[in-house]
């Protein structure tokens, strides 16, 4: 039995949701813990009663520590102070052996089972970004992505939980300061910090929009299989972090894209318009359980001149590695 938790409010509703399928398809024998942020989603999951997930309402986990420093962040640097304190509160509100942390907004291909047994006799598993030589950002966001955690209930898992827990309680913010950044950079020197800390090394984990650059990926047999394009590794994909997943409303269109990043378009095709697919495919779900919800983090973008937008969707004359996928609202 594998054990997971998530945080996310309703705006992300269909991104979590899609995770969790995700999940359901390629692990069979887990328990996903939702740390639902606002009580519109809470609402929602607990009617939909889902198998394989508990729902815990901020009611049920916010204690005094987080109640004190929720009023001195924003929503965005909120939910990074409680990354850690959710973990915390699996292992010891529900007496598990271990507890994996995972973002809301990635997506299973393998069962990430094989990950987690790379721990070995250690009791934290962290993974890098591995940047792409065009994405250097490990100065300041850190090199270690808090996107897939695993903590032991152990001394040694227990004591690197607890003193993250307590840093992000003192200061989590969305700047880069005195060599922080959120709940991020306070893991960069965990490794010679602290005993039992172990260092993913399977490439299938932690594929993200900031190093796929570095891959190829082919579809094979039910399963992706990424090969490394400087070494020729090859190895499946166990999941994607679809970080900075944007959707637009444009009149009666939705518009996903990833203007962001470089994308190949072999791997747009293959890993990012089946997503977009089963966005649309969870944000249907949702909206039947409560229409108010959208789940998308949708943002607005009026058009201004309908029949050139048509014609560019038509003849896709878009900037190169600019792709985009629309749907129609019905």
């Amino acid at each position: 039995m594998l054990y997971f938790c998530t945080l996310y409010n309703s705006n992300y509703a269909a991104k979590g949701l899609a995770m969790y399928w995700s999940l359901r398809r390629v692990c069979p024998e887990f328990m996903l813990y939702v740390f639902a942020f606002d009580d519109t989603l809470a609402s929602a999951l607990k009617k939909m009663a889902l198998p394989n997930m508990t729902v815990i309402t901020l009611n049920e986990f916010e204690d005094e520590d987080l109640l004190r420093v929720k009023p001195t962040r924003t929503a965005g640097e909120y939910c990074w102070t409680c990354s850690s304190s959710t973990i915390y509160y699996c292992l010891t509100h529900f007496d598990i052996d271990h507890c994996t942390y995972i973002d809301s907004d990635l997506y299973f291909y393998s069962n990430p089972q094989v990950l987690i047994d790379e721990m070995g006799d250690d009791d934290v598993l962290i993974t890098s970004h591995r940047y792409s030589e065009q994405y250097q950002f490990e100065e300041k966001a850190g090199k270690y992505c808090v996107q897939f955690m695993t903590f032991k209930n152990t001394k040694r898992g227990m004591k690197v939980l607890k003193w993250w827990r307590n840093a992000c309680l003192e200061w989590c913010y969305n700047r880069y300061e005195d060599g922080k950044f959120g709940d991020q950079k306070y893991l960069d020197d965990w490794t010679t910090r602290f005993e039992g800390v172990h260092d993913l090394q399977h490439l299938g984990g932690g594929v993200a929009p900031w190093n796929m650059q570095q891959y190829t990926f082919v579809a094979q047999e039910n399963q992706i299989i990424g090969a490394e394009t400087a070494s020729g590794r090859e190895f499946p994909l166990v999941f994607f972090h679809f970080h900075a997943c944007h959707c637009f409303h444009k009149g009666w269109l939705r518009e996903f894209n990833y203007s962001w990043y470089e994308w190949m378009e072999q791997n747009w095709n293959l890993l990012f318009r089946p997503y977009a697919k089963e966005l649309i495919r969870a944000y249907c779900a949702m909206r039947r359980v409560n229409p108010s919800i959208d789940g998308l983090a949708t943002k607005e973008q009026p058009i201004q001149r309908w029949w050139g937008y048509i014609m560019r969707i038509r003849h896709r004359k878009l900037d190169e590695h600019d792709f985009r996928f629309y749907y129609w609202i019905d």
